[in-house]
C-alpha cells in the first residue's frame, strides 16, 4: 500500500541527510519538558493502553521516510507494540490497517 501513495503523491522519500537531522531534532525534543508532559499520563496514541511512561516511545505521525518532519504536531507517544506494528504507514493506512484487523481478526 506504501508504494500506491507513495507513486500516487509522486514522492520518493527524504535523503539520509535529512533523515539524520529529523531525527536529531526528535532526540533533542525527548529531552524537553514538553516530552515528559506528554508521556507523563502514559497513554498510547493509538491503543489508548495504560503502559508506563518509561516504555513509551515516540512516533512521527507522518514517518520521517514519508516526508514527515520533527515537530510537536507529528510526534505522539506510543507503546511498543503499536509502534511496531505502524512501521512507516501513513495515518490513513494505519486506520484501514485496524479495520482490516477488526473485519478479520485471524490477521
Amino acid at each position: 500500500m506504501a508504494t500506491d501513495l507513495t507513486d500516487f503523491f509522486g514522492f520518493d522519500g527524504m535523503n539520509e541527510a535529512t533523515i539524520r537531522a529529523e531525527r536529531g531534532k526528535a532526540r533533542d525534543l525527548r529531552k524537553s519538558r514538553w516530552w515528559q508532559q506528554r508521556t507523563a499520563p502514559g497513554r498510547c496514541y493509538y491503543c489508548q493502553q495504560i503502559v508506563s511512561f518509561k516504555t513509551l516511545t515516540m512516533d512521527h505521525l507522518v514517518p520521517l521516510t514519508r516526508g514527515g518532519r520533527s515537530t510537536k504536531d507529528n510526534l505522539v507517544p506510543c507503546c511498543k507494540d503499536c509502534n511496531n506494528r505502524k512501521k512507516d504507514m501513513l495515518p490513513l493506512e494505519w486506520e484501514a490497517y485496524l479495520e482490516s484487523l477488526e473485519k478479520d481478526p485471524a490477521s
